[in-house]
This record gives C-alpha cells, structure tokens and sequence, in this order.
C-alpha cells in the first residue's frame, strides 16, 4: 500500500501548512492581547447595558372561521342570540396591535411616570422598587405632550425637596415652595402632582447616596415604544391562538402591561357587543308601552260589549262554525303581527341615522330581512370600532359608510317587499274568511262584531307576549356577555435577559480578539513583498540552494574553531553543501568561490569572511579578495590598519601582489587582499589583464579563493571577473530583500552569466531558521552543543 504521509507530495503540502501555523503563531502575543482587549470591552459592555427582559402570554381568539371559543351564549343558541356578532382572527390581531389600545393600557398604568435612579455610569429605572409613588390628578391635556424632570431629594422622613431639572424661564411647579410633605398636592403647569411613600419598598443603603428623579415624558414617545417592542402573532394558521410578548427592562412591568392589554381588549369587545343588545332593548321597551296601551284599549271594548248585549259564552254556541275557520282565524293574526313588526320597523328606520343599530331579532323565520340587518349591525359595529382611532376622513371609514348606506337601502327594500307579500296573504286569507261568513250568516249580529273585537284582541295580546318573549332574551345577552379572548397563560418573564446574550457577545469578542489580529497581520503579509525564507527562493526559481544562516549575535563576528553558536553550524553546513558544488574542480588548483547579492547590506562581505574562515579551520590555504572596489567594507571585519589592496596593486607598475597581502590573525592559513583605494575606474581596472594574472598565480599557491564581489543590479563589475569563478554564492538576506528582484539572479542564471551559481538564506532568525537537510528549531537540537540564553518570563512573552 502507498505511503502518502511519507510522499514528496504530502510532505510538501504539510511544510507549507506549518509556514503559515507559523507565520501566525510566532505573533501569539497580539492575539492574547486582542482577545484579552475585546473580552473586557465585552465585559464593561455587558456590565453597563441595560438588560431587556422578555414577557409573554398566550390567549384564546374567538374566531368564527376557525372554531373560536365556547361562548356562554351557547347555551341559548335555540334563540338566535350571538349570531350577528362575528370575529375575525385577523381582525383581533390588529386590535391587539393598534395605538388606541396600548395608549388605553399605557393611561391605566401611568406609564409615562418613571423614577429614575442616577448612578455613576448608567441610569436605571426603580419602577415598583422606588422608595416613593408618584401620580398625578387634574391633568392637563399638556401632562401628554410635555416633558417634566424632577430631582428628589429626601430631607427627612415626613419632607423632600423637589429640584426641576429643565432650565426654563417659566417654572413648572406653580408654587415658590421647595419643601414638601408626603401626600401633599403640590400644583404643576400640567396637572397636581402627589408624592407617596412607597411602604412595601425597604429603604437599603446603596440607595442613601444615589439622585433619585422622577421623570415625566411625553405620551405618544412611551406609547410609540410599547408599540414598538410589542409582538402580537398567531401561534398557527389553523388554529386562534395568538402568543403576545413584549421586552421591557424590568420584567415585573412587562407582565402587568400584558395582564393589562388582555384585560382592557375584553373589555371593550364586551362594551361593544353590549352595545346592539341595549339599543335592541330601548326599541323593545317603548314598543311595549305602546302595545299595552292597545291591549288595554281592546279589552275594554270586549267588557263593554259583553255588557251591553247580555253575553257570557258566544264561542260555545258557535263552535262548529268557529272550528271550520280556527285555520283561517290563525293565519290572519299570524300575518296581522307580521305586517306590524315590518310596518314598526320601516318606520324606525325612516328616522335613524346610519350609526344606529337595528334590532336584530324580532322579525321571525329565517328570512333576508333578519340576514340583511345583522350585515348592517356589524359593518355600523366595525364604523364604531375604527372611529375611536380614526377620524370621518379616514378611508376605511369613508368605505364603510358608503356600505352602511348601501346595505341600509337594502334592508329596507327587503322589508318594503316582505310588507307587500304579506299585504296580499292578508286579502287572500280575508276571503277565504269571506267564505266561511257567509256560512255562519245565521249567528246573530253580536257574535259577528265580537269576534272582530276579539280578533284585534288576540293580535294585540300575541304581540305583547312577543316582546315580552324578546326583551328577556335581550337581557340575557347583556347578562352574559362572553369576553372576546380567553386567557391560555398568564403573562410571565423570563428571568434570563434576552438581550444582551452574554455567551454570544463572549464569543463573539474572541471572535473579534482573534480576527483583528488575523486581518492586521494579513494585510501586513499581503503588503509584504520581502523574502521570508528559503521556500520563497525554491519554489519560484530553479537553483541550487546551500543553506540559511540565522541572524548572528554580532555583526562583525568571524567564526572560529571553537564557535558552537547556530551562525558557525549553519556556515558549517553551507561549507560542505560548497564542497558537493566544487566536485567538477581539479585537485590541483584552488577552487574560487565568489560572493556577491542583489542589492548592498545583504551582508556577501560578512559570508565572504566567515566561508574563507570556515575553509581555514578544514586546514586548507585559503585567500580572501576584495573586489568590491566601490564601497569596500572588507577592512572593518579583518582588522588590517594598512588599507592598500588590489586597486593599488592593478594602478602599480612591477609591484608584487604579495606586498598587498596580508596574514590573518589567528589563522595559519588564511591571508587577505583587501579591496584597497576606491579607484575612478572601477569597471576598467577590473578589466586589466593584471586580473587574470592574478588569479591564475592564486589558483597555483592556495586551496581556496574567496572573492567579495559588487552587487550585480548596481554595477557590472561582477560580471566582468565572473569567468574566474568556479562557483557563484547568492546571498539573499531575509525580511530585506524584495521578492521581485529575485528575476535578477534568475536571468543571470538563465543566461549563464554566473557560473554554477547557488543561494544562502541570511539573517534569518533562529527560532525560524531552516537547515539544510532539515527544518528544525535551530541548530542545537542536532547535537551540536549550542545552548538557548534563558530568558526570564516577561521577555520570553515580548521575544525580546
């Protein structure tokens, strides 16, 4: 089976993974102090916000659509009572949501009044657990659109002082006292004022120091809040349960008002329904007085008749006649009563406006008068409904006026028909009662007239027993008036805030601590187009590379044999990698090794010495050269007070170069040629034939030859001695030099310009440093001896 973890492809793959680990991980400082930063300003965020609580209820919307609730009126169903009155779940959410019902709740509970209690960062309301009660009397219509703002100072257990807060010309309390008795009616621009011990509140001692104010604010403000923060919806489509909650800071306040909204929306569905059964009973009543006054009328002309005409059982002796046209006698005072209501009616209407209700349950049978009023009765109940929020001119209004109109129109066209049908059943049934008179036209005169008489008798006594029939199931109705919403849960708060969430604002401050830093170093990284490390060089060019040598403790250092530090095992490690590159020079001559960069202070000179001291400690003769004759800075690591070299030799005439060599301390083996006098022809001088000269007699009297070149994108000297070389080392020095100019080595390798030419990676820094062959944390870890200086704590978390 294949190995992938032990692939090329894989291990790569995981290097590159751990670079960018590392490449964060190297700045955990920033992220501890970016989390530890927005973890505390998540705390004192958490500390001072005021926390929103939220209360919730639930009730039971009736609704005709989908079920609803029993009504107490179900038990009188067999009377028609309750079937005009209709709800709508839609209809009641709205309700439930609108102004004029939060402005009736907010007025009940005085919620405009707050006391405040002032403390060192934020202000906090005390609502019940305020050491006073607050309320006003004789409002004024301002005490809804003014603002007041009191100070209040307690000055002994019977006095306070109130101080006013608002710097107006005119005062708001209508008095020049300040001092003031508990109880006291004490007279605003806005309405009488009355402060109140609160005697369920316990005075503690936190509260003895803190400014206490009472604050009155204006009206609409307090109710475009609560209808701001209050969320009426049904709990689901099919079913009329509506979940009410409402997120207040203190949570005792949410439940009242909620307890409060439900109640006062009951309320005025009742008053609402009560409404048509009371208008029904004014019209039932006055009927009545009028009826009994007919009956009355009617009785005394049967007394009277009887009387006069000596008679005491008249039906008995016609009762075979009165028996055959009983049918007949019936439907005619059936039709009579009919034809009374209808006229009654007409007559109502002829003189109501369109706010009146019409009575809705004395017309008998399922007929489209009855359907026709309660349409109306419920469009005048809905104009009613709108208009406390809402004024004449509103559409909705506008709307519902032109239907009440229209559906008026009808109704009495619907009765104007039912009057003209029952008009001609009325002559019908006269003569078919035509019919039997003249059957019984030998019963005497006086049983004729009495059975008129006691016609209109019976018409009036039906009548009356009629409304008297009514006006009782009227009266039930207004006595058992059922509400319009049932209350499923009382409402209750949680005790845990809903907002701020304290474990998603923690989070999302370590969140916020860990990205800050993430995006600063990111776009630092982004903007960052320095070499870093030697994958920056091998991933993008196709050259040899011998090593990295990490930053040294000094800048002039030059390794010696003893030297266990990570610079002198890093150059260790670059000498033997240059051995593997000099394999094609013959045994028997020196092998050159020129040093040069892209741009100056890469430090070529700095490897330039070490790399000729490193050979030296192998035993091997070697010479250091300096041809970077424009800036020479060889002389300030080899410390040679004659500063005459190879220019002096090259400008000389018969001079032997050994006059300009020096020995280097130290070292048995290792002589100098410092760069000498800067020259005026540099790139000429190079060019001299006294050059070539001189390192064919070099490559016969030493083992090594290592030259310090000019960098190769300023001038062409390197270019023009670089025949001479058998290797070209490229220095590259980390965090200095641009990724860019990497196209210089790049084409100069192309081309051949730099013979078998390699890289080393400089200053790179310990605890990132790559060694050949490896990717280990510096170089101690091989068993090379080299000990880390221990840092105390505070250092080690500064790298310093």
């Amino acid at each position: 089976m294949k190995d992938y973890f032990m692939s090329d492809e894989n291990q790569e793959d995981s290097i590159h993974l751990r670079d960018v680990l590392e490449k964060y991980l190297t700045h955990w400082k920033w992220f501890v102090l970016g989390v530890f930063l927005c973890f505390s300003i998540a705390f004192l965020y958490l500390r001072y916000t005021t926390p929103q609580y939220q209360a919730s209820t639930t009730i039971l919307v009736k609704d005709e659509k989908k079920g609803g609730m029993l009504s107490e009126l179900s038990a009188f169903a067999d009377m028609g009572l309750g079937s005009g009155l209709k709800s709508n779940l839609d209809n009641e959410v709205e309700i439930l949501r609108s102004r004029s019902l939060i402005e009736s709740t907010v007025k009940k509970q005085e919620l405009n009044i707050s006391i405040f209690e002032m403390g060192r960062v934020n202000t906090r309301e005390l609502y019940k657990d305020a050491p006073i009660e607050v309320h006003f009397t004789n409002v004024q219509p301002s005490f809804y659109t003014e603002g007041m703002n009191w100070e209040y100072v307690k000055l002994s257990s019977n006095t306070f002082e109130l101080v006013s807060t608002f710097e107006e010309e005119i005062p708001v309390l209508l008095t020049k006292k300040k001092e003031f008795r508990y109880g006291e009616i004490i007279p605003t621009l806005n309405g009488d004022l009355i402060v109140t011990k609160n005697f369920e509140f316990k005075y503690l001692k936190k509260l003895e120091d803190k400014s206490i104010f009472i604050v009155v604010t204006p009206f609409d403000k307090i109710v475009a809040s609560y209808q701001k923060r209050l969320v009426v919806d049904p709990i689901s489509k099919t079913s009329s349960v509506v979940a009410i909650s409402l997120t207040d800071p203190i949570f005792k306040r949410a439940e009242v008002f909620l307890d409060n909204l439900i109640q006062i929306y009951n309320d005025d569905a009742a008053a609402d329904k009560n409404f048509i059964s009371e208008n029904t009973s004014k019209f039932i009543s006055s009927r009545l007085i009028l009826i009994t006054q007919e009956l009355d009328g009617v009785e005394k002309d049967v007394e009277s008749f009887k009387t006069s005409n000596s008679l005491t059982d008249i039906e008995s002796e016609a009762k075979l006649f009165i028996e055959g046209s009983s049918e007949y006698n019936k439907k005619s005072v059936e039709n009579e009563i009919q034809l009374n209501v209808v006229s009654s009616l007409l007559d109502f209407m002829k003189k109501s406006t369109n706010g009146d209700l019409l009575p809705s349950n004395i017309i008998s049978g399922q007929t489209d008068a009855s359907a026709l009023i309660n349409s109306y009765n419920q469009l005048v109940l809905n104009r009613n409904r709108i208009l406390k929020s809402a004024t004449l001119s509103n559409p909705s209004v506008v709307k519902l006026e032109e239907q009440i109109t229209s559906l008026k129109a009808n109704v009495a066209e619907s009765l104007t028909r039912m009057q003209s049908n029952l008009t001609i059943q009325k002559r019908n049934l006269k003569g078919q009662e035509g019919l039997l008179d003249s059957k019984i036209g030998k019963i005497p005169v006086q049983e004729r007239q009495f059975r008129v008489i006691a016609r209109q008798q019976k018409v009036k006594e039906e009548l009356y027993l009629y409304l008297l029939q009514k006006r009782e199931e009227t009266a039930i109705s207004l006595a058992a008036t059922a509400p319009n919403a049932r209350v499923i849960d009382v409402a209750k708060a949680s005790k845990i805030p809903v907002s701020p969430k304290k474990n998603i604002i923690y989070l999302g401050a370590i969140l916020m601590g860990l990205l800050i830093p993430f995006g600063i170093l990111y776009v630092l990284d982004l903007f960052d187009t320095k070499v870093k490390n030697r994958f920056d060089i091998t991933d993008k060019l196709n050259i040899p590379f011998l090593g990295d040598v990490p930053k040294s403790m000094s800048p002039n250092e030059i390794v010696d044999t003893t030297s266990r530090t990570s610079t002198a095992e890093a150059l260790r490690i670059v000498r033997a990698n240059l051995e593997y590159m000099l394999t094609q020079v013959p045994d028997d001559r020196a092998k050159s090794i020129f040093v040069t960069s892209t741009i100056p202070g890469e430090g070529k000179t700095f490897l330039s010495v070490n790399l000729a001291s490193i050979f030296a400690h192998s035993g091997k003769k070697v010479i250091l050269i300096g041809m970077d004759i424009r800036k020479p800075k060889l002389n300030e690591y080899v410390g040679i007070s004659d500063p005459k070299g190879l220019t002096d030799y090259l400008s000389a005439k018969n001079v032997p170069i050994t006059n300009y060599i020096s020995p280097m301390k130290g070292y048995d083996a290792f002589d100098v040629l410092l760069g000498g006098i800067i020259p005026p022809n540099p790139t000429e001088m190079l060019m001299s034939k006294k050059v070539d000269e001189l390192f064919a007699q070099f490559k016969k009297e030493y083992d090594y030859i290592v030259v310090d070149t000019a960098p190769v994108s300023l001038v062409s000297d390197t270019l023009i001695v670089a025949k001479h070389a058998d290797t070209f080392v490229y220095v590259v020095r980390a965090n200095y030099l641009d990724k860019r100019t990497l196209t210089i080595p790049d084409i100069l390798h192309k081309e051949n310009k730099l013979p078998n030419m390699a890289f080393i990676l400089n200053d790179t820094e310990v605890a990132k440093g790559y060694g050949y062959g490896g990717y280990g944390y510096g170089y101690g870890n091989y068993g090379y001896g080299v000990t880390q200086e221990k840092k105390p704590w505070y250092k080690k978390i500064f790298n310093r």
